[in-house]
């Protein structure tokens, strides 16, 4: 079983939390296989690529940050397993309508144009309602430029939330709570390092 990480849009996965998650979890469960990928910009052929990486190696869990949190949303609810949110989009087709144009993915190093018929797709992805609630950590901070965090405690009810107040879209201090994404994600029983969630 492996975990995954979801960059957001315009991003990669050279992204600086992509960075962080890959170096905590290689130090600290080098057993646990973990892929952070590069997805394409447009919807389709995102979920084409989810579809076939994770049909040939199912997910334990999924982290996913803004656009990639909804990404990761929709296929854990696909495959019913845990998922850890940061700053997730929520309804991303009213969001990202702002952002049409042509973008350049600096990994695949391919030129994408986001378009009028991709907000279509992204509304056709979102679930009407998540099967179970329990299976996600939100973690938001109050400070998203971007995204209105309220959007995401809302649709996200019956989740572990935890709001930050302050920060700002990508999420200042990521790295702190590397420990509890860990321990929601059910990677390991044994004793790991504190993280601000852990504490008492």
């Amino acid at each position: 079983m492996t975990l995954y990480y979801l960059h957001g849009f315009a991003s990669s996965s050279q992204s600086v939390k992509a960075v962080q998650a890959r170096q905590y979890f290689s130090q600290h469960y080098p057993q646990q296989p973990f892929v952070a990928l590069d997805l394409a910009y447009t919807p389709a052929e995102a979920m084409a690529q989810l579809k076939q990486v994770m049909g040939k190696a199912p997910p334990q869990a999924i982290i996913g940050s803004s656009l990639g949190g909804f990404l990761a949303t929709v296929m854990a609810e696909r495959y019913q397993c845990r998922a850890c949110l940061i700053n997730p989009a929520v309804a991303p087709h009213q969001v990202l309508a702002e952002y049409l144009g042509e973008y350049y993915h600096p990994v695949l190093q391919q030129k994408f144009r986001v378009q009028p018929s991709h907000m279509a797709e992204l509304e056709q992805l979102m679930p009407v309602r998540l099967r179970q609630p329990a299976n996600y950590l939100v973690l938001l901070q109050s400070g998203d430029e971007v995204l209105d965090y309220r959007n995401a405690v809302s649709y996200y009810q019956g989740a572990r939330q935890q709001v930050i107040c302050g920060g700002d879209h990508s999420f200042i201090n990521f790295a702190g709570y590397l420990p509890v994404i860990a321990e929601f994600c059910q990677l390991s029983t044994a004793s790991h390092p504190q993280g601000p969630m852990s504490r008492k």
